[in-house]
Formats: structure tokens, sequence, C-alpha cells
């Protein structure tokens, strides 16, 4: 086999030099060299971004119970130091390093009620990170994953007819996630990150009750980096051809914090839960851009299927005596605006339109199901994509982050002859990587 293909070879180039001696001849400028650009070395840093909980807590009242999910969501902003080492390899240039990080938080959930006579309140005071990476280079480009140890301080608050009781504490874990890291010039980077954090499961005992936690949180998060002694001179050569037609496929995760009423109309009476969804989502986009200097605008739009799902919500938990929910996102799509700063071969961008999709609820076997319309607001960064070259310039990979908001809907319902209203919200926060192929081949320089 490798006879042939050198043989194909052979051929191939002696066939190429008859027709370049029988071709004019035209000379072209070489295109610039971008000096080569070097990960490794100490950096530290800032970032800010927000967070959402889905800590399932399971509340056992002896004989009936309550599943639900407690979603602290707020803002979270903090500061990070690691160390790289970039080394070449078969699929190139690969950088393997170690992070540290703590962050401040203010995400909190106090939403959930039923009907007065139980409230429930968490919050995420601070977590930290210690995590090794690894990423694959694309001259200023770093695709990364990243995993390793977690900790924070988790409190939770149950308050029964007035009489609180509350559990706190420091909590201990793990985390993974993945971002996109690119040089802004000088020895700056920015990058945008997601992380997934398990900080355990704990039981607390109370009053002839028990609260059974499990402690999951969803980190998007913006970051700005300074590498010490790193590349200093370092200034982007080219600007990247952005103009033109794209069409690609995505896949990521999306999770879901979907505020939710049930009304006893008898009664006047109204439990505030969450449910959230949580899963994958996959689909395609395209769009046009247009560029004028380092200014990108354009449109994009996109249709994603989805798995998202929670059935593990329950009021009562009993048999005869529970009200059993189950959420689903089926699908959405976005038409969205894009406007983004470019800087040598990545584009920095901020995207927002409209958004639509499929929400189905079950409720004891009765389902409602309606395609609700809103809106969707994110960003995210794009660079080249050469994986072992077999890619060509016309490819760019992307890593977005959309929140999108589907609104509200209510549906009348009867459960043992007592007529009742449930009414639900469509919240989701979505973090994807896609592939785009560009009809109008980005121009930049080379590494």
């Amino acid at each position: 086999m490798k006879k042939i293909l050198l043989g194909v070879l052979l051929a191939s180039t002696a066939m190429s030099a008859q027709a370049a001696d029988l071709a004019p001849r035209t000379y072209t400028k070489a295109p610039v060299m971008a000096p080569a650009y070097d990960w490794t070395g100490f950096y530290l840093g800032v970032n800010a971004g927000f967070g959402l909980g889905r800590d399932r807590a399971v509340h056992d009242l002896g004989g009936t119970g309550i599943s639900t999910y407690l979603q602290p969501l707020g803002a979270i902003g903090g500061g990070q130091i690691g160390y790289n080492w970039q080394t070449n390899s078969f699929l190139g240039p690969l950088v393997f390093g170690v992070e540290a990080d703590i962050q401040g938080a203010d995400m909190t959930d106090n939403r959930t009620d039923f009907i007065g006579l139980i409230q429930y309140r968490q919050k995420l005071d601070w977590f930290g990170t210690a995590r090794g990476r690894i990423g694959l280079v694309n001259g200023p480009t770093l695709t990364y994953l990243t995993g390793g140890y977690a900790y924070g301080n988790v409190n939770t608050t149950i308050t029964e007819a007035g009489v609180p009781f509350a559990f706190s504490g420091n909590r201990d874990g793990w985390t993974w996630g993945s971002g996109v890291e690119a040089a802004l010039g000088g020895n700056w980077t920015g990058k945008i990150e997601y992380l997934y954090v398990d900080l355990g499961n704990r039981t607390d005992s109370f009053a002839g009750q028990t609260l059974h936690s499990e402690l999951r949180e969803n980190i998007f998060r913006l970051g700005l980096n300074y590498r010490i002694g790193g590349n200093s001179t370092y200034a982007p050569v080219a600007t990247a051809n952005w103009n033109g037609f794209y069409l690609g496929g995505n896949a990521g995760s999306g999770t879901s914090r979907n505020h939710a009423t049930v009304t006893d109309i008898n009664a006047g009476t109204s439990v505030l839960f969450n449910l959230a969804p949580d899963g994958l989502i996959g689909g395609g986009q395209m769009g046009y851009n247009w560029q004028a200097g380092n200014i990108v605008y354009g449109l994009e739009t996109d249709f994603q299927g989805s798995t998202m799902e929670d059935n593990k919500t329950c009021i009562g938990c009993a048999p005869g005596a529970s009200l059993d929910f189950n959420s689903k996102l089926q699908w959405l799509g976005t038409v969205r605006g894009r406007l983004g700063y470019a800087v040598g071969p990545s584009l920095f961008y901020a995207t927002g339109g409209f958004a639509y999709g499929n929400v189905k609820t079950a409720l004891n076997g009765l389902s409602f199901s309606d395609t609700r319309t809103g809106w969707t607001v994110g960003g995210g960064i794009e660079t080249p994509f050469t994986l072992l070259g077999l890619f060509g310039p016309n490819w760019t990979s992307t890593t977005e982050y959309l929140y999108v908001d589907l609104g509200r809907s209510s549906h009348g319902f009867d459960f043992g002859n007592a007529p009742g209203v449930l009414t639900t919200g469509a919240q989701e926060h979505i973090f994807r990587t896609g592939l785009n192929y560009h009809f109008n081949t980005p121009v930049s320089a080379r590494y």
C-alpha cells in the first residue's frame, strides 16, 4: 500500500511539474508568516460570569415527601493562576497545564414554597477548583478540556410553620469542563469556559424528617489572563476575512430553570417550585457575515434537537397521593444577529434575537405540549479549525453560550375532582461547540 501511495504521489508531482512548465509563469507574494505562539509559562487572571445550580432535594416527611430541584442562580467572579507546558504531537501542538481558581458567588434560590407551610432557601456563597488542562493549539488559539478537584460552601434552610432548620458547611467533590482561549495581543489572552461542579451528596436529619441533597452547579464564565514572561511582542499579523455565507453543525448541553406553579382553584392556594430539564442538544446552523475592518456583523439561524428532561419532580411522592411531573424541551431554534470584533484569526462576538421551541409537560398522565416563542442572547469565540490537516482554511470552530427564554404557559387540569392550573416557564442555558464551513475562504496569517 505504501508503494502504491508513493507511486501516485510521484506521478502527481511529475504531472504538476509538466503543467507548470507549459503554463505562463506568474508570481504571487508569499503570505505573511505569523510569529510562533508559545503557550508555555505562568499566567494569572480574573473572570466573571454566573452559575446555575441543579440541586435535587428529596424531603422525607414521614409517609409522604417532596422531590424537587433547588436552583441557586446568580453572579460569580474571582481569579485564577496556572502554568502551561506546550509540546508537539501527531495531533499538532498540545498544551498541558494546571490551574487553580477561587470564586465569590451570589447564587440563591428562595422561590420554592409549598402553600406557605414549607419553604426552601439555598445559597452557594463561594467555591474553588484545582484542575488539570489539556488542549489543542492552533496558532494563538487554545481549545481545551479541564477537570479536577472542587470545593465550596452551600447553605440550605427549610422553614416549616415559621420554624427554620438550617444546614451549612464546606463541601468538596470534582469538576470538569471545556473552553477556548485566544490571544488578544501582547501577553493578554481572553477565554470563554463552562464548568460542571459536583459538590457531592449530603443527608440531614431534623424533627423526625430527612433531607437528601445532591449539589450540582453549572458555571458559565469569561476570563482574562496575563501571561508572565510570555509573548509580550506578539501582535496579530492578519485579521481573518469573515465575509460571506457559512453553514455547519453543533453539539452541546442544556440546563433549564423553569419556574412552575400549581394552583388549587377551590382552596386558592399555590405551590411554587422549579422544573429542571437537563440533557444534550445538537443541530445545524447557517449564516452570513459582513465585515468592516475588525468589526464583523451578521445573521444566523439554527435548529436544535434536544434530550433535555426532568422526570424526578413530585409533590406527595406517595402512591395515590402524588403529583408527578415530567418536563421536556423537545426542540428549539433561533434567528439571531451577531456583532463581533476580529483579532487575528479569532472572532469574539455577542449574539441575540428571536427564539422558539416545543415544551412538553406531563402531570399524572395528563400531557400539555405547546410551541412557544421568545428571545435569546449570548456570546462566543470562533477560530480556525485544522485538526490533523483534515480541514482546510474554510473551516472554523465556534464555542458559544446562549440564554433562551421561551416565556410562560398555563394549562388547566382536574386531580381527584379538584380543579387546578399548572403554569410553567421555559428558560434554557445552552453551551455548545460547532464547526462551520465558510464558502468565502477566511484569509489569516499562517502559523
